[in-house]
């Protein structure tokens, strides 16, 4: 079929202004299937990564948004006795909005010589040592540096926090770079926030081999008579948990995605069927010629292929482009999920696009295939 592109490009390009609206609105239907599709590959690389990484998080029972947790400091230690605990991690947490937010701002406070083995990251801007020797230095995670405009040596302030920002960092794992880490102490003794000697929640890292929810209810146990009980759950459960109602909402965003499909159909089904009633006279000459009706069918799949995939090319690299320049992310209760670019984002996008294309074609294909010659060649 490759020797009859030009011809087909040229029937495209003859009736243009219905060529480039089909392709505009079938761009702009896989660009929001990639919106949606980006926020899903979020969801799921965060759930995988925590997984993968086995920690667990002790939280105030009863508890949800940040604000209102506060452990005491010191279970660390007794955690820490316990076997298969390689180390716990004491976090505070303060972020500006604790419900669902494209704008987030999320500080975590830890102790810094903690920070370089509880988190995997490398700076891209600023000096390490400037963080440690600074109480009131924060390194900052380059997404939220680019949607804040954040530079190194400035000073960074949301709500009743304020920090110096000593490095950017940057990670594989997306969602990180949606953070801010300043010192533990700093943040417990921010203006307003007298909370020395608590913390928002614990971070557990465990042993290879270790059951978590095991571990977990072992955890709650101990403290089950305490002055302050705990929840305790694997850091992906209890992120999946703080999102709540958002986690809902971005499983049925797949149904956006699917309208989206349908769009892509309707616009390519319609086109094509369009192209093949102004052309039956044309069809019924080609036969007349020699092409076989298979030929023809070819043909009007072709043409219906390469206007989707047209439309899905523009829609699929404008989203690809603006996911990665923006930086979008989601968040509630101090967790975000960043909108993932990816290859098979892409690539999905693109299948999407051609099977749309095929779909589309086969009903109009056929009918022009089927044309029967003489009542064609007599239409005026």
């Amino acid at each position: 079929m490759f020797k009859f592109l030009p011809y087909i490009l040229k029937t495209l390009w003859r009736h243009r202004s219905r060529t480039i609206l089909t392709v505009t609105g079938s761009a702009v239907a896989l660009f929001v299937f990639c919106f949606v599709g980006a926020v899903q590959e979020g969801m799921r690389d965060l759930r995988q990564r925590q997984e993968a990484k086995g920690s667990l998080i002790v939280f105030q029972a009863n508890k949800f948004c940040p604000a209102t947790s506060h452990l005491p400091q010191d279970y660390d230690q007794k955690i820490s006795s316990l076997d298969g605990v390689q180390e716990v991690v004491p976090i505070q947490v303060f972020t500006n909005n604790c419900r669902a937010s494209l704008d987030v701002v999320v500080f975590y406070g830890v102790p810094p010589e903690k920070l370089q083995t509880a988190r995997d990251f490398e700076l891209v801007a600023g000096d390490w040592s400037e963080f440690e020797l600074n109480q009131d230095a924060a390194v900052v995670g380059q997404a939220v540096a680019a949607r804040r405009d954040i530079q190194v040596g400035e000073n960074f302030s949301n709500g009743d926090v304020s920090v110096n920002v000593a490095g950017i960092f940057q990670s594989d794992d997306p969602a990180e770079e949606n953070y801010i880490y300043s010192h533990l102490e700093f943040l417990q003794r921010s203006k307003g926030m007298d909370l020395v000697g608590t913390v928002t929640q614990l971070e557990i890292l465990l042993a290879a081999g270790v059951d978590q929810l095991a571990k977990c209810e072992e955890i709650d146990e101990m403290f089950r008579g305490g002055p302050i009980e705990t929840d305790t759950r694997p850091k992906g459960a209890f992120q999946v948990q703080s999102l709540g109602d958002l986690t809902q909402l971005i499983d049925m965003a797949q149904y956006l995605g699917y309208a989206c499909v349908g769009l892509v159909l309707s616009l390519v089904a319609t086109t094509t069927v369009m192209s093949v009633q102004d052309r039956i006279k044309e069809h019924a000459v080609l036969q007349t010629i020699g092409f076989s009706g298979p030929r023809v069918f070819r043909l009007v799949m072709t043409e219906s292929v390469i206007l989707s995939m047209l439309g899905g090319a523009f829609g699929v690299g404008a989203a690809i482009v603006v996911l990665k320049i923006s930086t979008l992310s989601v968040g509630a209760e101090a967790v975000t999920i960043a909108f993932t670019p990816s290859m098979r984002l892409a690539a999905i996008g693109m299948i999407v696009a051609t099977v749309s294309g095929l779909l589309a074609g086969i009903a109009p294909a056929l009918h022009a295939a089927r044309t029967a010659i003489v009542p064609a060649l007599r239409q005026a």
